[in-house]
């Protein structure tokens, strides 16, 4: 299989038909387009989980693992309490290096006022480089569980900040030395800042005060990718316009430098949200300065489909990222 998410239709018959539903109290499992399980508790409370691991890149992995996680628990519109971390790390790893990552770790949970309630540390042959998985636990009321599953035909598509912009940050980073033949410095800086953008826990929480059907955090596969998650969780289709679709002037000429599609780039930092009240939703989150468009529509059926112009291109199931053809 190649590097990345592996294929829906992989998924479904490997993963998804070998698992049994067995306790009531898991009132939401493993399903397409679904980052978090819920699980009830007595009374009108259910605790949400989420866990990612981060392995295309170890630049900013501390900050990207924290912020993954969060994102997904943010997406079901629960507050996060804490996380639990695995930490592999290669024979050649220092305690310096660490430090500096159980550092960065704990800075973020500082921004977002969760803790590390756990997890494990080795060093171990079974890895080339450091691997971080994070296993986030929040807690929400059990009618406000808000699932990728639930857009509705009819309600619109709303897009948060920009497509590609955690791949465009990496590969400022990582790609340094190659970009800079093109590019200036203050150009791949401005690239590598776009990091700052990552979390999606401040939208999350104008939307969900606002009322919102779906909310998914784009990922793996782009916005592309993300679109049909949707879809396919909630059995709909939809029509998307590329040209509302934003980007940032950064990941256009990176894309083009190195032939990468930047609507199939990992875009942790950008959200999508299906709401009735799409147009409030991106005044409000402009009012709190978060950049966001209407960029499409929930319809019936099962065709989902990208407009530019008068080309109509049908989605297909999220493919192995761009980035894995770098890194």
């Amino acid at each position: 299989m190649k590097i990345g998410k592996i294929p829906e239709t992989v998924l479904k018959r490997s993963v998804l038909k070998q698992i049994r539903h067995r306790r009531d109290e898991v009132l939401l499992g493993p399903a397409i387009g679904e980052d978090c399980s819920v699980i009830g508790l007595e009374g009108d409370e259910v605790i949400v989980m989420s866990t990612d691991p981060i392995t295309g890149t170890v630049e900013d992995i501390g900050t990207l693992a924290v912020h993954i996680t969060a994102n997904d628990i943010a997406s079901s519109g629960a507050d996060l309490i804490g996380i639990m971390l695995s930490v592999l790390l290669p024979e050649n790893s220092s305690e310096a290096e660490l430090k500096t990552l159980m550092h960065d770790i704990d800075k973020v949970c500082e921004q977002l006022q969760i803790e590390v309630i756990g997890g494990h540390t080795e060093v171990t042959k079974a890895v080339n480089q450091i691997i971080v998985t994070v296993t986030g636990i929040g807690k929400m009321k059990k009618n406000l569980l808000i699932k990728t599953a639930g857009a509705l035909p009819g309600q619109e598509i709303v897009m948060t900040k920009w497509a590609g912009l955690e791949g465009t940050a990496i590969l400022a980073k990582s790609m340094e030395a190659d970009l800079l033949s093109r590019y200036s410095a203050e150009f791949i800086n401005q690239a590598k800042n776009l990091i700052d953008y990552i979390s999606v826990v401040p939208e999350s929480k104008i939307a969900r005060e606002l009322g919102v059907s779906s909310m998914h955090d784009v990922t793996e596969g782009g916005i592309f990718g993300a679109l049909w998650e949707i879809a396919a969780a909630s059995r709909v289709g939809l029509e998307v316009y590329l040209q509302k679709i934003q980007l940032k002037q950064e990941t256009v000429e990176i894309c083009e430098f190195f032939d990468l599609n930047p609507y199939m780039l990992i875009s942790s930092g950008c959200m999508l949200i299906v709401t009735d009240k799409a147009n409030l939703l991106v005044e409000r989150l402009k009012e709190q300065g978060i950049a966001s468009a209407v960029i499409g529509r929930i319809t019936e059926g099962n065709d989902r489909i990208v407009i530019n112009g008068d080309e109509r291109r049908y989605l297909e199931p999220a493919k192995s990222d761009e980035l894995y053809k770098l890194m």
